[in-house]
Order: C-alpha cells, then structure tokens, then sequence
C-alpha cells in the first residue's frame, strides 16, 4: 500500500480547490456576460484589478505574502508569460460570451492535447503512450462534442466564431501554462510574485483595448440606462475577481509542484465535472 506523504496531500488539495473555483468562475462568468454582453473587456480588467488589490491586501495583514518590486528588468523578461495570459483571457471570455456555459469546457477541449504538444516541443521529450492515449481520447470527445446536433435547439449549437475563440484560448492557455515554469525564476521561484506581475502586467495591456473598444463610454452610458441592471455586473465582477484571484494562486501553484500536463488534467477533470452539475443545477448560467 502506498504511503501517502505530506506533498501527496499539498498536490491533491490544490487541485481540488482549482477545480471547484474554476466551476464557480465559470457560472459566475456567464451571468455577468448574459447581462452585459457588450463590455468584455471592462469586465476582465476589473478581474485583474480587483486580484492585484487582494495581493495588496494579504500583503498587509500576511508578512509571508512577498510583493515584488518594480523592476523594469523583470518586467521585460515575463512579458511573454504576460502578454500569452492576457490574449488567452481575452480569447477565453470571448469564448464564453458566445456559447453555453455547460458547453464552454467542451470548445476550450483541445487544452490538454496542446498542453502536450507544447510542453513536449518545449522540453524536447516525447510524451509516454498513456499520455497520448488520453491526448487522442480528448480530442476525439471534442469532435464529438462540438459536432452539431438536430436534436439540439438551434440556439444551442455554437457559432463557428465561438469554437474559433474556444481553439485559440486552449492554445494561449497550453502556451501560458509551459510559460509559467521557465518565468518562475524571474520571481525568486514565488507564485505570488508571478501572480503579481501577471495581473497587474495583463490589466496594463487590456485597459488601451477597453478604451479603444468604447467599452468604457458605453458602461457610463449603461449606467443611466434605467432598464439595465448594474447590480449583475458589479457583484459579479466583485465574485469572479475574488475567485479569479484564487484561481490564479491555485493555477500557479499546480503547475509548480506538479507540471502543465498533470495541471491540465485536472482541468479537464473540472470540465467533467460541470457537464455533469449544468444539466442539473443550470440549464444555462442565468440572463437577469
């Protein structure tokens, strides 16, 4: 019988809570984007921010939370590790504005095969036949899953576009994910540290998008609309950020203590896990 040691215990928790933060963050997600379709980019930056605030804040009442310096230095070194986050992100939510949130999983399904892809040309190893095995058996159940149906309302097959979104963020997200490991480093190996500099790095790339999208006139326009319902977006950017803040910390530290494939698998692992609640608990994440 095989001992169970204290890492064992550290790997199985982290994954565990990324799993759940990444069930609500999706719901949440989708609810803030039915009811303002319109701003999600603002929406996204309010995420980043409002996790640069928490790391602010356990900062202060946490000596053990570390909060780097700005260093121009650094800051050029983990641009690529930035700006790959920050294109996923931007492909990611586009992905979920435009299609079901039980389905979202399904068109970002090509993450783990990717992952593999490129964690193996990065390494310059070549994956055992286990790990292809499960590869192939992703990517056979994302064909599957993104094949149209006639038995599905029409409304409920994704757009072309929406599946475009879904393969470009699994790339970004695979890219991202190998990143991490070699930016680590750069960080005096801190996932707090690359935390900080990723939030606060891809908020400083997403605001000229905001602005130059008119997503920023068209929320205080919005904000007079008597019929619109502020009160979505607003909690529900204060939610995700929070979560999204946590899920952060928790991606980072899967991926440094275990690897961006043994990450990947429990993602599809939550993927699971909300084709299995979304049936039962939401048809589709709510349009108040």
């Amino acid at each position: 019988m095989p001992v169970l040691n204290t890492n064992t215990f550290l790997v199985a928790g982290v994954v565990a809570f990324y799993m759940s933060a990444a069930l609500v963050m999706v719901f949440v997600n989708k609810a803030v984007l039915n009811n303002s379709p319109d701003l999600p980019l603002l929406f996204l930056l309010i995420q980043l921010l409002i996790a640069v605030v928490l790391l602010h804040v356990s900062a202060l009442v946490s000596k053990r939370v570390d909060l780097p310096k700005v260093n121009a230095e650094v800051a050029i070194k983990l641009v690529p590790v930035v700006l790959v986050n920050i294109i996923g992100l931007v492909f990611n939510t586009l992905c979920l504005r435009g299609v079901e949130a039980s389905f979202f999983q399904i068109a970002r399904g090509l993450v783990l095969p990717l992952t593999i892809f490129v964690s193996s040309i990065h390494t310059s190893t070549s994956p055992s036949k286990k790990v292809l095995f499960a590869a192939a058996s992703v990517t056979l159940g994302f064909f599957i899953g993104v094949a149209p149906s006639s038995s599905l309302p029409a409304a409920s097959n994704p757009s072309l576009l929406s599946l475009f979104y879904g393969i470009l963020s699994s790339l970004f997200i695979a890219l991202h994910a190998v990143l991490i490991k070699s930016s680590l480093p750069h960080c005096n190996n801190s996932t707090i540290q690359l935390a900080w500099w990723t939030n606060l790095g891809s908020a400083v790339f997403v605001l000229p998008a905001v602005i130059l999208h008119g997503e920023a006139s068209l929320f205080y326009g919005m904000l007079n609309n008597p019929n619109w319902n502020g009160t979505v977006f607003i909690w529900g950017s204060i939610i995700t950020g929070f979560f999204g803040f946590l899920l952060c910390i928790a991606g980072l530290l899967s991926i440094k203590i275990t690897s961006p494939i043994t990450h990947m698998f429990s993602s599809v692992s939550s993927t699971r896990g909300l084709n299995l609640k979304s049936p039962n608990l939401l048809r589709d994440a709510p349009k108040i």
